[in-house]
């Protein structure tokens, strides 16, 4: 429970709608520790009647976060902690935010400033849900193989990118070294230079997987996802074969079926589980909407027994 926020179960899992339980309750006044305790068993959360900010929302952020974590090819709002939504006005597929290289965050955030009149809702798909309703052979197929993301990326894109991590503003003293040792998440990555001072990486890691709040797997990857500014990455088992057509065609089944809408108003707040549960966007009918996007990783200070 939130002591000072009503809650109330949204779509049909668990994620939940957290409201105020006074007009005078801010996001800064909800404590933390019972945030964490919640999301952990909801896997997402709607905030909605708290009328923040961009700024409060920007707080409310750090307040939970040991990092955050940002990616230098979108612009930033809110003091270097939002970035805007400008993955342009298609449908978007599930995915873990940045889940197809090793710099996934635990945690994603978004802050609707303002609604669109119709559509755009950004879509939650929870990966517990997904892996207890895949079939035997899928199941068996994701667990006995790991999945590799790779793909070749440009020298200012890499380099602006690792600068930013290093907190330097000389990108072009940037090495290759220094890129390989940012990649400390999980998985493992295998980064090869290339003569026009590109590099291509290769991503290895489960497409089901345990939590950052519990053992139990849950298919959460991008394997469905975009690859808004940088080159789309070819998706493979870890031997290199390609997933098999039939299972593919069973994920999107599967995800589709158990995906919900986050229809969103004015100043909602949304909190991802970015270990659990993938994320998307319905296509943008009304473009005149504004929402944010913030990663993080979980002050593990934060977390429940």
């Amino acid at each position: 429970m939130i002591d000072l926020a009503r809650l109330t179960p949204y779509g049909s899992g668990t994620g939940l709608l957290v409201e105020p339980r006074s007009a005078d309750t801010t996001l800064g006044s909800l404590a933390p520790e019972q945030v964490v305790c919640v999301l952990r068993d909801a896997g997402f959360l709607l905030l909605r009647g708290f009328r923040p900010d961009l700024e409060q929302f920007s707080a409310f952020v750090a307040t939970h976060s040991e990092r955050v974590t940002l990616d230098p090819a979108r612009s930033f709002h809110g003091g270097s902690t939002a970035q805007l939504v400008d993955a342009g006005y298609d449908a978007v597929g599930l995915h873990l935010e940045n889940g197809n290289s090793p710099f996934a965050p635990t945690l994603t955030w978004f802050f609707c400033e303002k609604a669109a009149s119709s559509g755009s809702q950004t879509t939650v798909c929870d990966g517990y849900r997904v892996w207890d309703a895949l079939s035997d052979e899928a199941r068996g197929l994701f667990r006995q193989h790991e999945i590799v993301y790779s793909r070749r990326v440009e020298e200012a894109r890499w380099k602006a990118f690792a600068a930013f991590h290093l907190g330097t503003s000389d990108a072009a003293s940037v090495t290759v070294e220094q890129l390989q040792e940012l990649t400390s998440g999980p998985g493992e990555t295998v980064i090869e230079p290339l003569q026009d001072g590109a590099i291509h990486y290769a991503y290895r890691v489960p497409a089901a997987h345990e939590t950052l709040f519990d053992t139990r797997p849950a298919f959460a990857n991008s394997i469905l996802g975009p690859s808004n500014h940088y080159e789309k990455p070819r998706i493979t088992f870890a031997d290199g074969r390609d997933i098999p057509v039939h299972i593919l065609k069973e994920i999107e089944s599967v995800t589709e079926e158990l995906t919900e809408d986050l229809d969103w108003a004015d100043g909602d707040v949304a909190l991802i589980d970015n270990t659990r549960v993938m994320h998307g966007r319905r296509a943008i009918t009304d473009p005149d909407r504004t929402i944010y996007n913030a990663q993080s990783d979980l002050d593990r200070g934060l977390l429940p027994a």
